[in-house]
């Protein structure tokens, strides 16, 4: 029997779709899925339905961290916790239907201690 390939799940029109915008990004998107199944799955939810949405848990990064230019283009970045116990962060930026994934870390950031 051939292997089974997962089934991606669908998005609807007005969800925004999300991408790695980077391989440390993608790296630590792996590393809690392996450790935090359930919370990155609410955290998927999260960004492909509201991530421009202003919250205990999400909004947006500041001073140095702010802006990031991508394509000579400048991007407001936000941090998403995945809950309010750990350091766990997701760092992004939106344009146009897109979620781009920054950085994903396992733990507190230290440019944001």
């Amino acid at each position: 029997m051939a292997r089974l390939e997962a089934v991606p799940r669908p998005t609807k029109k007005s969800e925004y779709k999300i991408y790695f915008d980077s391989r440390s990004a993608e790296r630590g998107w792996s590393d809690l899925l392996a450790t935090r199944r359930s919370a990155l799955a609410d955290a998927w939810e999260f960004l492909t339905k509201t991530p421009l949405e202003t919250t205990p848990l999400s909004y947006r990064l500041k001073g140095e961290l702010a802006i990031v230019i991508r394509n000579g283009t400048a991007h407001e970045c936000w941090q998403l916790k995945i809950n309010a116990k750990d350091g766990v962060r997701i760092w992004y930026y939106v344009a146009n239907d897109e979620v781009q994934l920054i950085r994903v870390e396992t733990k507190h950031p230290n440019e944001t201690k």
